[in-house]
């Protein structure tokens, strides 16, 4: 026997208890990943934070009330504004204000709807 059926087992028989593959059914494996909707009020900047976290699991999406803190200082709220529009931008998510007090913040795989997209066309005229 040489030495490369020794190494490669190429040279020993195969028993018929053993299978040369395992049929392996991912079926089983699968489980459902669930979208969480998440509230959050923004007192602080501090508060940003825990937002942030939250979006960087990947399956929530955030509501953002920034009533208090745009009440409080608008200053702080412009710096938490910034910060988590640099956070949805580097997950490729999506972020939209809705009314004044209200943001919504989404991981990558959920588009927000910001009205229809109007294509416009150059038109020259003679």
């Amino acid at each position: 026997m040489s030495i490369f059926k020794k190494i490669f087992g190429g040279g020993e028989e195969k028993s018929i208890e053993s299978p040369e593959y395992i049929e392996v059914d991912v079926g089983k494996e699968s489980r459902k990943v669930k979208i969480i909707v998440q509230p959050f009020i923004l007192k602080t900047f501090e508060d940003i934070n825990k937002v942030l976290e939250t979006l960087r699991g990947g399956y929530t999406i955030v509501i953002i009330d920034i009533k208090l803190l745009k009440q409080k200082d608008i200053v702080e709220l412009k710096r938490a504004i910034s910060k988590l529009k640099k956070t949805v931008d580097a997950l490729e998510g999506n972020i939209a204000g809705f009314g004044e007090n209200m943001i919504v913040a989404t991981p990558s795989f959920v588009e927000i709807y910001k009205g229809e997209k109007v294509k416009t066309t150059a038109t020259t005229t003679f």
